[in-house]
């Protein structure tokens, strides 16, 4: 299929405009001289309201959804520096509709991060201190469980599940992918490798759809930052093949070959910087002035060059790596 026709296939399906694209793809030449091959960045961090992120490109076709439907409430949950919160809780003011975010923690004393950028949006922010599990969950199953306390508090709603992981939120990275390949065959990268950060496997299932569509030479890598869902590879894999039958291109994802790393980088656990993400953070912001958060990207940052170093990732490709944004995240963790 080629990027043409996947464009008119997209376009027949609604969307509200978040994203200013193409986002730009930055090669970092004093890291990539340092580290003896060229790294690119892929800038979704500056992308959709309040201060960004990639959230914006699911919440285009989410969001398109909910107001086509006649809804004037959202919800939508995560962890208590969720990016995709805060993203939701912004596009949701901008669009008219009233946001309701669900967290299973405490209400903290004091908010910062995105906690405080939820408060200005005036979002109504619901905590439920009874999740206190490590164990990881049913994606489906705690899906279920926000919808019913959200119709118990919220009353009727438009639901978004946790970061806009569905068919019609992997669309807006099915879009990314066409315009990541457009653009890596117009700098001459061929088969670089696209290194991304998985949280809840939607960014990294459209972008696979995307790809695999488009017959692409670049090579996808995804790395888990938080551990949290049973059977993870798999709803990766059924959630690809859902979001091309949506396109109308059937295609079988096989689990055996989801391009996932499970587990490895995560440090303490979901929402806790690791120390190998630090450093990553720190590496980056001091050769290229550029920040990453200590949650998502800086973990998967880490995974991306320890697999540089260890002559996992290739030899002398290109890498690309999508950041997918979360900057609020560094202003709640002093340490």
């Amino acid at each position: 299929m080629d990027a043409e026709a996947l464009a008119r296939r997209l376009e027949e399906i609604p969307r509200v405009r978040l994203v200013h694209e193409p986002t730009p793809l930055e090669l970092l030449p004093r890291l990539s001289a340092a580290i003896g091959r060229p790294v690119y960045l892929k800038r979704d961090d500056a992308i959709g309201p309040a201060m960004g992120g990639n959230k914006a490109r699911k919440l285009e076709y989410l969001l398109a959804d909910a107001l086509r439907r006649g809804h004037r409430r959202v919800v939508t949950y995560g962890g208590p520096q969720s990016n995709h919160a805060r993203i939701t809780a912004a596009a949701a003011r901008r669009l008219g509709l009233e946001p309701h975010l669900f967290y299973f923690a405490p209400r903290p004393p004091r908010l910062t991060g995105n906690l405080l950028l939820n408060d200005l949006l005036e979002a109504h922010m619901h905590f439920l201190p009874f999740g206190g599990t490590s164990r990881p969950r049913s994606i489906a199953w705690t899906d279920f469980l926000v919808r019913l306390l959200a119709w118990l508090r919220v009353g009727p709603h438009y639901f978004i599940p946790v970061g806009g992981r569905s068919v019609l939120g992997g669309l807006g990275y099915v879009r990314a992918a066409m315009e990541l390949h457009q653009q890596a065959q117009a700098e001459g990268l061929g088969s670089a490798w696209v290194v991304v950060a998985v949280g809840t496997g939607g960014t990294l299932a459209g972008l696979w759809a995307g790809l695999t569509l488009l017959q692409s030479p670049l090579r996808l890598l995804g790395i888990d930052v938080g551990a949290l869902w049973k059977n993870f590879p798999k709803t990766i894999a059924r959630l690809a093949e859902q979001i091309c039958a949506r396109l109308g291109e059937p295609h079988r994802f096989p689990i055996t070959e989801v391009p996932l790393i499970e587990r490895t980088y995560v440090g303490p656990g979901y929402g806790v910087p690791s120390p190998q993400g630090n450093e990553a953070l720190r590496r980056l912001a001091r050769t290229e002035g550029i920040l990453l958060d200590p949650i998502y990207t800086a973990k998967a940052f880490a995974g991306m060059l320890d697999r540089i170093e260890n002559g996992q990732l290739g030899e002398r490709e290109p890498v690309i790596f999508l950041h997918t944004g979360g900057l609020p995240a560094l202003f709640a963790f002093e340490g």
